[in-house]
């Protein structure tokens, strides 16, 4: 059986991060003018507002900056998952992303707690990043 749930649709923004999904890597935009890191990415940095960037690969680590506990899914296909966790994970370099909390029971997860990077391939264009307590 496929992958019943929503898969991303990456744009001209977007289409480098999910390429590095993809490889199991997460891929920011680095400004090159000031170091910013950031997420989601886009032409100017917005902290100095320069359009030169590059792309860098962050080492998948950091703390669960804010989260919470689904208990009725947001949409059928989450349904047979609840409970389950949706979190805002600040990694090392910088960025926030929104992301999934696994491997642990949801009651164990607190803010500032530790975690890394794991890889769910979905299908054979897309692998999402999710996080798991170290």
């Amino acid at each position: 059986m496929g992958y019943d749930k929503p898969v991303p649709k990456p744009n001209s923004d977007t289409r480098v991060f999910w390429a590095g999904c993809k490889d199991h890597e997460l891929r920011f935009q680095k400004c090159k003018e000031c170091g910013h890191v950031r997420w989601p990415p886009s032409v100017v940095c917005p902290k100095c507002y320069s359009s030169e960037t590059e792309w860098i690969v962050s080492k998948g680590k950091g703390r669960v900056y804010s989260f919470v506990v689904y208990h009725v899914a947001f949409h059928p296909a989450f349904r047979d998952e609840v409970p389950y966790v949706t979190a805002i994970v600040e990694l090392q370099e910088g960025p926030h992303l929104l992301t999934n909390i696994v491997g642990c029971k949801a009651s164990e997860i607190k803010c500032d707690m530790p975690v890394e990077v794991i890889w769910e391939d979905i299908t054979e264009e897309f692998s999402l990043p999710k996080f798991k307590p170290t």
